[in-house]
């Protein structure tokens, strides 16, 4: 009889739970208890202990079968609404179980449904159905994302790697999804003659039109919706994002001064080139007329920071000029090496000008021409430059949506030499050089804008002071010098009028190729463009810049 009970027992329990089709067996570990039995002495009991202990750290590379295990369990869990037993399956359960919680009670997505793909290594893909429901309010939720298995510390068991994007992929450290009205109301964007701004007409508008949503939605005149949306964490320089549209609200208009014909060309150019972005601006007014990203997550074109190589060259030039250190037709050194601060500065390939003029180098990009007038600069001599001419760095622009106005911080000895050719502490994006550009064209800065200050009343940043006549002059000269026979003549060839133009490349650790960078002007166009890991700026940005630069002037 015992042992006709023992077989009905284990008759009765579940063997398992279907999961997008797969058996997901469940494994009960986390209560099992470890004896040991013997009759030795204290110190043989420790030493089998610290044995049995060493045997249950499991170490070496994934298997098949325990990256099938652990994604089933955690992905079982998950799907049953068990949060905890879910939280339990990952390597950061007081995270995981936080997120999971708010996952039911704040985006209020019910019924889930979770289907894995094929593991590519410890990887594994898998869909995501469900249903957002609000009040009266339902709509179905679908989305993919993919988790990652490794093994745990404590113990070398394969768990799922704790990230917030394994909930869902726009879902980043402190960001939680929330289904309610919407923190803010649609807004309608609209280019400057009119026309709807839309992602499906350009794509990389979505982190734009996010942000015009975040600053203008409740003062454009639109009524909320409800909606489920990734709410950013309080350090996210990113707007929120709606994920589903349960109810349309009544959007506000926002118009903006970006050109149709010119966004246009602008997503046309980057989709040629990988991580690829540009800006677009008109010198005499600081409008904003075209700005794209071949990447759609992150606006890098108006919010990046980066090193921008040479092209700094421009604004280090009219430190150069202004303090008769260098003119543009006078005789200037171009060594192949030049030491300062303990550090020896080459030129590429290794190159030298032997009785050149500061012209011929900046035209050629000769690092060490403005190395070599580091000992006489004061350690916030560019910095100041930057700021007070250019209008950078001071981070004050208020251009309508976010954006990174720069960064010249103030070094000394190499890194301020460093400075002095775009790399170092200096830090841009395609808005901030198509802004030098911009300047060099007018004369004075004008802070870039996309939204009027005529809509809001907010007040635009403006430069201290402007270069003077001479040095705008010779600034002006190596431009053109340089789109004309320096490393920036093969991209603007074919582009007539009144034409300048600077290359840059920016060594970046961990990189095999460094970031090509272009800043150029033609009649009343300024514009800039960053290839990150494309190699020479001339090369690579130089033709999506130049290309734009074609439809008008």
């Amino acid at each position: 009889m015992g042992k006709r009970r023992r077989v009905a027992e284990r008759r009765k329990t579940s063997p398992g739970v279907l999961v997008g089709g797969a058996l997901a067996v469940v494994v009960v570990g986390a209560g099992v208890g470890y004896a040991l039995v013997g009759g030795g002495t204290a110190a043989e009991d420790r030493t089998r202990t610290a044995s049995a202990d060493e045997k249950r750290v499991k170490t070496g590379p994934l298997s098949a079968k325990e990256v099938a295990t652990a994604s089933r369990a955690f992905l079982t869990a998950w799907q049953q609404g068990k949060v905890t037993e879910a939280a339990a399956a990952t390597d950061d359960a007081t995270a995981a179980e936080k997120l999971l919680t708010g996952y039911t009670e704040d985006a209020r997505i019910q019924g889930v449904t979770l289907t894995a793909g094929t593991p590519t290594g410890a990887e594994v893909p898998f869909s995501v159905k469900g249903t957002v429901t609000y009040d009266k309010l339902s709509k179905p939720l679908a989305y993919d994302s993919a988790l990652t298995v490794v093994r745990r510390k404590a113990d070398g068991e394969p768990v799922v790697a704790w990230q917030p994007s394994v909930v869902h992929p726009d879902l980043k450290d402190g960001d939680t999804l929330v289904t309610g009205e919407s923190g803010t109301p649609p807004i309608k964007a609209l280019d400057r003659d009119g026309g709807k701004l839309t992602t499906a007409k350009y794509p990389s508008l979505g982190t734009v039109l996010d942000s015009l949503r975040e600053k203008y939605g409740k003062t454009a005149g639109g009524e909320a919706g409800i909606e489920l949306r990734v709410v950013r964490g309080k350090k996210s320089k990113s707007a929120d994002k709606t994920v589903l549209e349960l109810s349309k609200g009544t959007p506000g208009t926002v118009k903006t001064t970006l050109n149709p014909t010119l966004q246009a060309a602008a997503e046309e150019q980057v989709a040629k080139k990988a991580r690829s972005s540009v800006v677009v601006l008109r010198p005499s007014t600081g409008e904003i007329l075209a700005a794209a990203n071949a990447s759609k997550g992150f606006n890098t074109a108006f919010q990046g920071s980066l090193a921008p190589g040479s092209t700094m060259k421009v604004i280090t030039s009219s430190l150069l000029i202004e303090k008769d250190l260098a003119s543009a037709d006078k005789a200037h050194p171009c060594p192949k090496y030049f030491t300062y601060g303990g550090w020896k500065f080459q030129n590429d390939d290794k190159f030298e000008i032997k009785g050149g003029t500061f012209k011929a180098s900046f035209a050629r990009s000769c690092n060490t021409a403005f190395i070599s007038q580091a000992p006489e600069l004061d350690d916030d001599s560019l910095t100041k430059q930057a700021q007070q001419v250019f209008g950078l760095g001071l981070n004050n622009w208020s251009v309508g949506v976010s954006t990174f106005d720069g960064a010249v911080p103030v070094q000394s000895q190499a890194q301020m030499a460093a400075e002095l050719i775009g790399q170092g502490g200096v830090r841009m994006n395609p808005l901030n050089m198509a802004s030098v550009s911009a300047t060099v064209k007018s004369g004075v800065f004008h802070q870039p804008y996309l939204v009027s200050p005529d809509v809001d009343g907010r007040k635009l940043a403006t430069a201290s002071r402007t270069m003077s006549a001479g040095t705008l002059s010779q600034l002006r000269e190596l431009m053109a010098y340089t789109a004309a026979y320096g490393t920036a003549a093969e991209a603007m060839s074919g582009v007539g009028g009144d034409v300048g133009a600077k290359t840059g490349s920016a060594e970046v650790d961990g990189q095999k190729k460094p970031n090509g960078w272009f800043t150029a002007y033609r009649g009343d166009l300024a514009a800039a463009g960053v290839v990150q890991s494309g190699g020479h700026g001339g090369e690579t940005a130089g033709p999506i810049v130049a290309a734009l630069l074609k439809l008008g002037g």
